[in-house]
């Protein structure tokens, strides 16, 4: 669960409020929590013993085809919309490692002990005069060459393009303690950069006031929290299934107690005017910052090993669902699997290019995959199973409808705020 959000939910929280956020913080883990019990329950009353049965399989055989297809359906947009946040951020950390690396090596400036920036502030204090500096000064051939939205990820294509065509991820899996470093790493730095910047609250009246803008920080957790697609096949490898409630509860927890701290003591030590948080927030530091640079460093290699496994899985899901794509036992074949890699990375590509913004994409995706797989298809996967028991009530009808009704209600309001 623990993933890119991490770098956002400083600018989800300032979207909301301090304390508000905090709030729909823990709603929104509770909700999804209880969503994700909910598909283990129904999985253990309603499963076909011995068969392969995931959310998909619940769908079918509880709701129709129609639920079956719409849970294949956002499956692939999560996938696909974590490749495209993961490009984004790799094209981030890789633009910014190898400028830091050239300042290092060729720059004079005296701007080691920037700390902190504001971009938004850069952006419009600079915008005035572009023209003007374009014209007096020659841009360097690294800068005109070396650009975060237009070469960079690019680049970045001639290096992973290659780790996609793998006949299979086992490779990449090897890898996946490198998220649990990269998260300790996180937390870590948190706290260090909360400690030296000491405390600097906004006015004590805002603390407590909800911003018209609060549903970017729900949209955005509804895929922070986002595991419900695979939640059944990974708690049947919990040893003692009896424990799979107190387990998840577990986990949930911590999930939300680190996305607090996170966001949380950023938000608060943040020395700036707090509009100035950035949707990554490792942007609001300055290229010289060694603790950053390591963590780009150390978040580039993750991402570089995590985002051909996601791709691989999107791979399969799509070769599974679409027929005249399928083996049959056949050969493995090189030719479909370049095209769909090429047509995903020229797509990576271009939201790299025009619309970099993690914390949109996030947003977004988590809202639309969220109203199907947590707020949608639970409820009515337990509804029906209550009915087909006879045990469902007026209240427990009102209470699970009151769910969806809240997923769409998030979806909706996506388009009513703007991330500007």
């Amino acid at each position: 669960m623990l993933g890119s959000s991490l770098l956002a939910i400083s600018w989800g929280i300032e979207k909301t409020g301090l304390f508000p956020g905090m709030i729909i913080n823990f709603l929104i883990g509770a909700i999804c929590l209880y969503t994700a019990y909910l598909l283990l329950k129904v999985n253990e009353k309603h499963s076909v013993s011995g068969e392969r049965c995931e959310v998909p399989e619940l769908c079918k055989l509880l709701l129709g085809s129609w639920a079956e297809l719409l849970a294949k359906v956002f499956s692939m947009i999560v996938l696909f919309g974590a490749n495209i946040v993961y490009w984004i951020l790799m094209s981030n950390f890789l633009f910014n490692l190898v400028s830091s690396l050239h300042g290092f090596i060729y720059s004079t400036e005296e701007n080691d002990h920037v700390s902190v920036i504001c971009l938004k502030d850069q952006l419009s204090s600079n915008h005035s005069i572009t023209t003007l500096n374009d014209s007096l000064t020659d841009i360097s051939i690294f800068d005109k060459y070396w650009n975060a939205y237009t070469t960079v990820p690019v680049i970045l294509a001639f290096i992973m393009f290659p780790m996609l065509n793998f006949k299979d991820a086992k490779i990449f899996m090897r890898f996946n303690s490198l998220g649990t470093i990269s998260v300790i790493y996180l937390i870590g730095f948190s706290f260090i950069k909360s400690f030296t910047w000491g405390i600097h609250l906004p006015d004590t009246s805002t603390i407590f006031e909800l911003k018209p803008t609060f549903v970017a920080l729900s949209g955005m957790l509804t895929l922070s929290y986002f595991i419900h697609n695979i939640i059944i096949t990974m708690m049947k490898n919990n040893r003692h299934q009896d424990k799979n409630g107190r387990d998840l509860s577990i986990a949930f927890g911590l999930v939300t107690f680190t996305y607090s701290a996170i966001g949380g003591l950023l938000y608060i030590s943040f020395p700036l005017s707090k509009w100035c948080i950035e949707d990554n927030i490792l942007n609001n530091f300055g290229k010289y910052d060694k603790l950053v640079l390591f963590g780009r460093a150390l978040l580039f290699f993750q991402l570089s090993t995590v985002f051909p496994l996601l791709a691989y899985m999107l791979r399969n899901d799509i070769f599974s669902n679409l027929s005249f794509l399928k083996t049959h036992g056949e050969k493995f074949r090189y030719l479909p699997v370049v095209v769909l890699n090429l047509i995903l990375v020229v797509i990576c590509i271009l939201f790299a290019c025009f619309l970099p913004r993690i914390g949109t994409i996030i947003r977004y995706i988590g809202a639309f995959s969220g109203m199907v797989y947590v707020f949608l298809l639970p409820n009515l996967l337990n509804i029906y199973s209550l009915r087909k028991e006879q045990k469902l009530t007026n209240f427990r009808f009102i209470f699970h409808t009151s769910i969806i009704i809240l997923g769409v209600l998030n979806l909706l309001s996506q388009f009513l705020i703007s991330d500007d």
